[in-house]
């Protein structure tokens, strides 16, 4: 049965004062699929490591189902959770055969070994590995490896799933499909599942809500929609895809109630636009401040370059044939640009193009300092590119 999880303030503090977590608190209803999205040392691998029971928190308080499982004063081992983990790297025992290896989670329930074999060989069928059940794991491919793991993982009928980065280590191609395997077996079981990725994709794919995980902190938790519709910070608008930044000078209040009316510079000719004002921005005090206007992918569109609805002019600096369309990349005026700018057609190096943007889809937050912070979103944009 689905458990629910209780995630309470919880910190983790390394030796030499490294804070590995710094109070993130949810809660997931049972039957929820969360993913907790963030770069690398953001903290999300140490709290699923805390939750698991394989890390002892330094303070806070930890709930499965109606058991407290980690305080100030209670350490419940991994074994005593009712949990289930699927690693990155598969974890599988390299003497056992697949059927062994998954009817080996069966063990704690004191299954006869010949019944237990024939649940894992129906788990096997499950994700379509029946055919290979006799196979080691030396024998198989890096799919194949993980779908026995999500097999073994899925047997047990444990109230929470845990899993560790388990696309990282596969192909474009064979991530899409174990994604979807994944999304399929997992609902089908019921499990309540805490899914770690540095992937927005990958995230927004899966996920019923995001946890987004900043320097050990949960800095936004909601659906995929509001996280990429209403970005909390300007780092979860970068971490979780913008095709680029402009400075913006405020010209006055938008039309639209939440919008001001913004003039970009720096970027040669161009025209205002309604943008809307991103969370923790004061409208009433930005002009005054220097302000950024984070873009989303969604909200460029092509058009001439002496269209009178372009905001923007540019020269296309590369052009990538993606199948369904092509996405460019467009060079502005003063060295800025615009990534992953869709196109139906073709359109050569070199090209002048216009540059229409959607209001809806583009953010202003006031312009960060430089420091650690700001140190802290470029880290975020080159982990996911």
């Amino acid at each position: 049965m689905a458990e629910r999880l209780v995630v309470e303030d919880v910190s983790k503090v390394y030796p030499g004062g490294n804070h590995a977590l710094r109070g993130p608190t949810f809660t997931v209803d049972p039957g929820t699929f969360m993913v907790l999205l963030g770069p690398s040392g953001s903290g999300k691998t140490t709290l699923l490591r805390t939750i698991a029971g394989i890390e002892k928190l330094t303070s806070g308080r930890l709930v499965i189902g109606e058991t407290v499982v980690a305080d100030g004063r209670v350490h419940l081992p991994p074994e005593r959770r009712d949990l289930a983990m699927v690693f990155q790297d598969y974890a599988l025992w390299p003497h056992l055969s697949a059927r062994d290896n998954v009817a080996f989670a069966l063990r704690r329930h004191r299954i006869a070994r010949h019944d237990a074999r024939r649940h894992a060989l129906g788990m096997l069928e499950r994700v379509g590995l029946a055919h290979l059940a006799d196979r080691f794991p030396v024998q198989l491919s890096g799919g194949e490896q993980q779908r026995v793991a999500l097999a073994r993982a899925l047997i047990g009928d444990t109230g929470l799933l845990l899993c560790d980065e388990p696309l990282s280590n596969l192909d474009a191609d064979l991530r899409e499909r174990m994604r979807v395997e994944i999304s399929s077996l997992v609902r089908e079981a019921g499990a309540t599942t805490i899914y770690i990725t540095h992937d927005q994709l990958e995230a927004f794919a899966l996920a019923d809500q995001v946890g987004v995980l900043q320097d050990g902190e949960l800095v936004q938790l909601g659906t995929p929609e509001d996280i990429y519709s209403t970005p909390a910070t300007l780092f979860v608008a970068r971490f979780t895809g913008l095709a680029g930044e402009l400075e913006v000078s405020v010209v006055g209040p938008g039309r639209t109630p939440g919008h001001l009316e913004v003039q970009p510079v720096g970027v040669g000719g161009s025209r205002p636009l309604g943008a809307r004002i991103g969370a923790g921005t004061d409208g009433r005090d930005a002009p005054a401040a220097p302000m950024l206007l984070a873009i989303r992918p969604t909200a460029v569109r092509l058009c001439d370059a002496e269209s009178e609805a372009a905001h923007l002019v540019g020269s296309v600096q590369d052009t990538a044939f993606r199948g369904r369309h092509y996405e460019l990349v467009v060079g502005l005026p003063g060295g800025r640009r615009l990534t992953g700018v869709v196109s139906e057609r073709r359109v050569p190096r070199g090209t002048q193009v216009g540059i229409e943007l959607d209001g809806a889809g583009c953010i202003l937050f006031c312009e960060p300092e430089r420091g650690p912070s700001a140190a802290s979103d470029e880290q975020a944009r080159d982990e996911r590119r």
